[in-house]
This record gives C-alpha cells, structure tokens and sequence, in this order.
C-alpha cells in the first residue's frame, strides 16, 4: 500500500507532528487491507491449482493422490432414507494407529490425536486410502474466481469486502484471518434445512440426545436483500422436553467492523423474544452442559477479532474423511457413542493435505481459549481437526470432524463432529443424524423466515 507523503514546516512543534503522526496512523489502520488475490494466483485455478485453490497433484509418494474433479455421481444404491451410500465400502484399512505405534506417524499427526491415543485404549485411528472426494457445482467454481479479484479483508481482518456470493474469498490465502475466512465462508448449500442431535456424554458413557431442527440461509440465496449479510440461521431444540421449545436466531454480518452480529432467543417458558448479544465467542452452547462455546459451532463462527491469526503452511495429516459409514440409519446412536470416545471401528481416516491456522489471544482480549491451532482441508476449507488450549497454555479440548461429501446436492459437510475434553474426561459429539430424518437442500425460504417473530411460530 502507498503511504502519502507530509513534508512539515520546521516551525510545526514537536507536539503538533505527534498528533498528525498518529492521526495519519489511525486512518491508514482504518482503511481495508488491498486485496490478496493477484491475477498470478487467478491464472493458477483450475490449473496447478483446484477451483478452490487447492493443490491438484497428488504427494511425492502417492498416499494423496491427484484431485480430478471429485465425486460427482451419485453411487448405485443411494436412499437417503437410509443414509449415505459408501462408494469406497470395499476398501479396506491400510493401517491402524494405536498408542503402540503412534509416534512411527507423529509428523501426520495433531497433538490433540497423539494426546487421543495416549490417554484412551479404545481410540484408534483405521487409516484408509485417501479419495479426493470434494465438489461443489461449477456455479460456485465461477463465483470464486470472478469475485475474488476484488475480495478485501476489512479493517483487522474483522470481515470481508467486495462480495457478494463467493465461498471462497481467498483461494491463495496469504494470512491466517484469510484462511480462517475462507472456513466461515465455505459452501454449506444456498438453503438447508437439517434435523441432528447433540450429546454430552457422561464419563461412564451414558447420554440423553439434545435434537435440533436447523434452518440456513446464505444470504446471496435470498437476493442479498439485507445489506451487509452472510447468512441467516435459526435453530430450535425439539428434545429433551426440559428444554424443547427453546431457540436462537443469528444474523451474521460479512462486514464485522460496520455491524456485530445479531442474535435473538426465545424461550417457552417466559414466552418472550430476547435479543442476545452473549451469542457468541466462549458463551457457552446451549444443551451442551459446557462442552462447548458459542463459536466452537462448525469449528469456528462469529468474528476473528479476539485472536491473531498465523498461517502456519501446509501440512500432510491424516484426518477423518469420507466418513460414509457414520450416516447408516440402521446405527443406532447407541453403537456410536461408547465410554471416553465414539466407535473408532465406524471413523474412516485418510491422508491429506491441510492449512495449519494458529490462533493466539490478543492481550487484553477475553476468551476461555488461550490459543486454538486449525487444521483447514485444503480441498474444502472446512476445519478437519482442532486443537484448544487453556490460559495456561495445558491442551484442553480436541475436536475432530467426520467430514464427507453430500454428493446428491454435492455439499461438503459433517457424518457428525466430536468435541473431547480431556480436562473433564467427557466428550460431546455434535451433528450426528442417524435416527433422524434426512437433511433437505434449496428450501425456498422467504427473509420472514428468519425475522424475530418467527422464533414463536417455530417454537409452538
């Protein structure tokens, strides 16, 4: 950026310079840092690079192959009435790490995994070969590359300008804020509506599901009819009947420096709509009995502006990944969720690449976690693991995502999502939908939908 040039009378005082000195400062800090993504970079997508910025060629030693396309057929056999058809059910692991063996594959390994193995006989990690699995339709490819020419993180990095529909600002990051954007942002659908569950369970494995029903809504598949939106979200608790009734609604702002994000909640018992400003950061998720905060949801939400983001690099790891398996409606949630950890027989973990994110606390800055080191995959942008640290600097919390590709909407999500908390010895999974019904995308949704109101309607 070009700086403007002052030239100052020698009869200016020495207190007069300081002034201009810092005024220049506050407004060159107020202006939007210039976009990340040089023609060089746009010229490599759909080349050296995927759509989405990912490497296309495969490791030096072919455990992670070349990315062509991704999974864009639906397999025979498909029902979503009873889950996720598995195309790769007849591969067969590769190798298993365990405790024994785990530190012959530390360098492809997060902290929180080896902490896993170490401190959990039953957690275990079948490794399988890695597939490529990623799509998104080719409007989104297009998006990407039209929109992020003009892309710019806003002042501190707190949002994103000049957009309107991508999902992926930054597909050549040059920061960790970018990169970290990039997951807030990534293709979830236009509209969805998903019925899940959460579980805190109890150190001797037991458990009561909390059932959720949630709309979403990027706010480009509502024509951007409110300024500076990104999306809308609605979630209402069905079960457990102590809690049902009860809802959150969120409007995120793109822009986080002009506008924080809005939230109401309702609750059945007082009848009342209240507006929440504590829905977000390390407030504490609702049902969750403390599992989790507010932006733990989807690995991370809300605004960056708490923390200094560093992209490390890229990393080789081995992470979970077309996790077909854990969609099987014939699972009960029962054979799922064990004592200490979930069933590692029904977790697929493959190598890939990842974008290593490390998130330090600014001083002065409130929040349960001290640092936070992400692990993007590279072909999504969706985190793949996590690893949280308390105030002391002591690994507190690992979280693991069983990522996989809708392939019939071709949407990257979740089988489900496990938060461990080794301080507590409990664990929370999140987002499991075996006994519930299947997920429905391109819901038209009007904007009333996601009004305040409309937490009553909902909730009765």
């Amino acid at each position: 950026m070009n700086r403007n040039r002052m030239t100052t009378p020698s009869t200016v005082s020495a207190g007069r310079i300081a002034m201009l000195a810092a005024v220049g400062a506050a407004a060159l800090l107020a202006r939007p840092v210039m976009a990340e993504t040089t023609p060089q970079d746009l010229a490599r997508l759909g080349k050296d690079l995927t759509p989405v910025g990912a490497e296309t060629a495969g490791n030096k030693d072919g455990s992670i192959p070349a990315w062509t396309g991704g999974l864009t057929k639906i397999p025979a056999g498909f029902d979503p009435a009873q889950g996720y058809a598995d195309p790769f059910a007849s591969d067969a692991p590769l190798y298993t790490i365990t405790a024994a063996n785990a530190d012959q594959y530390k360098d492809k390994l997060a902290p929180g995994q080896i902490a896993l193995l170490k401190r959990y006989p039953g957690y275990k990690m079948k490794v399988y070969p890695s597939r490529r699995t990623a799509a998104l339709p080719q409007a989104e490819y297009d998006l990407i590359r039209n929109e992020a020419a003009a892309a710019q993180l806003a002042e501190g990095g707190n949002g994103v300008l000049n957009i309107t529909a991508t999902t992926v600002p930054f597909p050549v990051p040059k920061s960790g804020v970018e990169a970290i954007w990039n997951h807030i942002m990534h293709y979830r659908g236009g509209t969805y509506l998903r019925y899940g569950t959460e579980f805190p369970v109890h150190t001797n494995g037991g458990f009561t599901p909390l059932r959720r029903t949630e709309w979403y809504a990027r706010a480009s598949s509502l024509g951007n009819a409110e300024p500076n939106r990104l999306h809308y979200y609605l979630n209402l608790v069905t079960a457990p009947s102590s809690i049902a009734g009860e809802a959150i609604l969120t409007h995120e702002p793109v822009d986080q420096v002009k506008e924080t994000r809005l939230a109401w909640t309702y609750n059945p018992g007082q009848r009342r709509v209240l507006r929440a400003p504590s829905v977000s950061y390390d407030s504490p998720g609702t049902g969750t009995d403390g599992l989790r905060t507010m932006d733990d949801y989807d690995g991370f939400n809300g605004a960056p502006d708490r923390y200094d983001w560093k992209l490390v690099g890229k990393k080789e790891m081995i992470i979970a990944y077309n996790n077909y398996k854990l969609t099987d409606k014939s699972l009960k949630y029962s054979n799922i969720i064990m004592e200490n950890t979930v069933n590692q027989d029904l977790v697929r973990y493959e190598p890939h690449r990842v974008w290593v994110v490390q998130a330090t606390l600014k001083p002065g800055a409130r929040h349960l976690y001290g640092k936070r080191d992400f692990y993007i995959d590279e072909d999504t942008w969706a985190i793949a693991h996590k690893d949280q640290y308390d105030g002391r600097g002591e690994l507190w919390r690992v979280h693991e995502f069983y990522q996989m590709l809708e392939y019939d909407v071709m949407v990257p999500f979740y089988a489900g999502n496990v938060l461990y908390d080794l301080q507590a010895r409990r664990y929370l999974v999140h987002q499991l939908s075996n006994e519930e019904k299947p997920a429905k995308y391109g819901a038209k949704f009007e904007l009333s939908r996601f009004a305040p109101d409309s937490l009553r309607r909902v909730s009765n």
